[in-house]
C-alpha cells in the first residue's frame, strides 16, 4: 500500500530516504526551513557503504564521476616526516566498492535532481506534529499545517522533533575540538592527486582528501582540527592568522595550504555528538541521518549511516506491507544497535586523534609508524560491510 511520507529535512539523509521511499510507491513530500539549499561542510567522505546505497538507488554512477579518486592514504608528522603510506585497493577489492569524497553541494545537487524539486519545500519550519486516527497532521511555523501517515525525521543534530518523538530532550556534547573545513584547487606541491593525506602532530590534524572527478579542475577537501574549548570566538576575517598560530613551524605543504585557503568559503564548526539513543522511534515517526545519531566526524561515516537509515528504513515498509507499526519495530532493530556502537567508535577516535588522553595519542603515533594498512583498513572494512548491502 502506497503511504503519504512527509520528511522534514533536506539533507543528505532527508533526501536519501525521499529517493529511496518515492521508488517503493510511496508519495513523499521533503520540507525543510532554510530557503535555500546551501550544505554546511565542503564535502563529504562517502566510504563503500555509502555508495552502494546511492548505486542501488540510481545515482550512484553518478556520484563516482563526480567524485575524487583515492586510491591511497598517508600519514605524516607535522614536520613532514613519513609515518605510514599505503594503498587502498585492498579495501575496495575486499569490500566491491571504492569510496568517493565528494563536495555536498554536488551531492545535494544530484539527490534533488532525483527526487524532483517539485516535491520538495523550502522555508518553511515544521514546529510541531502530533498523530491520530488518520495519521500525523504536522504544524508548521507559518500557522499551516500537513496530514501524512508518517513523518520522517531529518532535520539535523540540533532536531526537536526528535525530541517530541522521544518525549524527552537530547543533549549535545562537545568532542573536544574545532574542524575548520573548505576546498581547495588540488596541486602537487600541496599533496598526489589520488592521494588521501593527514599530516598529525601536538593533537592536532591537517587533511587532504582528492574530492573532484573533474580533471580540469581537481579539488582537495581539507580540513584542520584543533582541540580548543567550547564557545571560543569564530571570525571568517582571523581563520588565516588562526591557522597560521596554531599550525606554526609545520610542514611546507601545511603552511602553503593555509595560504590557500578562501576564508569566506570555509566553515568553522565546534564538534559535537550526541549519546546513542535507546530507540529511533516514536509513534508514526522514524528518525534518522544527525538527528538519530549525531557523531564526531573522526570514521567518515555520518552521512553513510544517513543513506544506510533511509535503505533500511524504504526496505523496512516493503517488507511489512506498508504497516507502520511493524516497519517501525523492524527499523528500530536494525539500525539502534548499528549507529550507537558508530557513533562509541567514533567518539573514541575523535579522543585518541585529539589528546583526550595525551599517552594515547603518543601511542597511536607510534603504532602508525609501524602500520602497513592491515590495521587501518580492517576496521575500515568492518564498518562497511556491517551494513545493510554487505
Amino acid at each position: 500500500m502506497a503511504l503519504n511520507v512527509l520528511v522534514i529535512g533536506a539533507g543528505m539523509g532527508g533526501l536519501t530516504t525521499a529517493l529511496a521511499l518515492q521508488q517503493s510507491g510511496h508519495r513523499v513530500e521533503v520540507v525543510d526551513r532554510v530557503t535555500e539549499l546551501r550544505p554546511v561542510g565542503a564535502a563529504l567522505s562517502v566510504w563503500s557503504n555509502g555508495v552502494k546505497v546511492l548505486k542501488a538507488l540510481g545515482v550512484g554512477n553518478a556520484v563516482e564521476q563526480a567524485s575524487g579518486r583515492m586510491n591511497e592514504m598517508a600519514y605524516l608528522t607535522q614536520d613532514g616526516r613519513p609515518l605510514t603510506r599505503f594503498s587502498l585497493q585492498p579495501l575496495y577489492d575486499q569490500v566491491g566498492q571504492r569510496a568517493c569524497p565528494i563536495a555536498r553541494a554536488t551531492l545535494q545537487q544530484l539527490l534533488l535532481d532525483a527526487v524532483g524539486p517539485d516535491n520538495v519545500t523550502l522555508g518553511l519550519s515544521c514546529i510541531d506534529y502530533r498523530c491520530d486516527d488518520s495519521g500525523i497532521l504536522a504544524e508548521f511555523a507559518d500557522g499551516s499545517s500537513r496530514r501524512a501517515d508518517l513523518i520522517v525525521i531529518a532535520d539535523g543534530t540540533h532536531s526537536r522533533l526528535r525530541e517530541r518523538a522521544l518525549g524527552r530532550p537530547v543533549e549535545r556534547r562537545y568532542c573536544g575540538y574545532v574542524n575548520w573545513n573548505v576546498r581547495v584547487a588540488a596541486t602537487l606541491d600541496l599533496a598526489p592527486l589520488d592521494q588521501w593525506v593527514q599530516y598529525v602532530g601536538d593533537h592536532q590534524r591537517v587533511s587532504m582528501m582528492p574530492m573532484s572527478g573533474d580533471d580540469d579542475a581537481r579539488e582537495f577537501y581539507c580540513f584542520f582540527d584543533v582541540p580548543l574549548a567550547a564557545d571560543t570566538p569564530n571570525d571568517s576575517s582571523r581563520y588565516r592568522e588562526e591557522l597560521s598560530k596554531h599550525f606554526a613551524g609545520w610542514a611546507e605543504p601545511v603552511q602553503k595550504l593555509i595560504e590557500r585557503i578562501d576564508p569566506a568559503a570555509m566553515a568553522r564548526v565546534e564538534i559535537h555528538d550526541i549519546e546513542p539513543l535507546e530507540t529511533l522511534v516514536g509513534e508514526r515517526a522514524a528518525i534518522l541521518g544527525d538527528a538519530a545519531h549525531g557523531m564526531a566526524p573522526d570514521l567518515g561515516q555520518g552521512g553513510c549511516q544517513a543513506m544506510e537509515d533511509a535503505w533500511v528504513l524504504a526496505r523496512a515498509l516493503d517488507d511489512a506491507g506498508s504497516d507502520i507499526d511493524t516497519a517501525l519495530k523492524a527499523y528500530d532493530d536494525a539500525r539502534t544497535r548499528r549507529v550507537g556502537e558508530i557513533v562509541t567508535r567514533a567518539r573514541q577516535r575523535a579522543e585518541t586523534t585529539h589528546g583526550a588522553d595525551p599517552l594515547a595519542t603518543q601511542a597511536w603515533y607510534a603504532e602508525l609508524a609501524e602500520e602497513d594498512g592491515t590495521r587501518i583498513m580492517g576496521g575500515m572494512s568492518k564498518t562497511i560491510l556491517g551494513g545493510p548491502l554487505g
